[in-house]
């Protein structure tokens, strides 16, 4: 089982898991693409609980349901935490080794940029994908 280490650019805030992801995506809807400042937000789900983290981490809601994490000190966008539904969404670029991070799907590709291809074979979803 791989460790999933990370933190911030200036290592003011750290988080660890030491079990496997409920899920690995990528969001291409219009409020991730603002918040994280990219075309799209690769991230690793897992549950609260399962996740340590350590530092000062800033929130702010970008949703009503929707809580965004970063480092109080330099802004790195660390997750996202939907507290009813008891999960985190790890950002893969702050993952210490991001090659870890193995995309099951595509979803909110409605909005995907027009110059992005999506050619990798996984799953599109226009909205958000069906549950499990």
């Amino acid at each position: 089982m791989a460790k999933y280490q990370g933190g911030c650019h200036c290592g003011a805030v750290r988080y660890s898991a030491e079990v496997a992801p409920v899920n690995q995506r990528v969001c291409h809807c219009r409020r991730c693409q603002k918040v994280i400042g990219a075309a799209f937000n690769a991230r690793l789900l897992f549950r609260i609980d399962d996740v340590t983290v350590e530092g000062q981490v800033a929130t702010v809601n970008t949703s009503p349901d929707l809580k965004r994490g970063f480092c109080a000190t330099c802004g790195t966008t660390l997750f996202s935490r939907r507290d009813s539904a008891g999960i985190v969404g790890i950002t893969t670029g702050s993952l210490d080794d991001p090659s870890l991070f193995k995309p099951e799907m595509h979803m909110w590709t409605a909005s995907k940029q027009p110059w992005l291809r999506l050619d990798d074979g996984l799953p599109h979803y226009e909205g958000a994908p069906p549950p499990n």
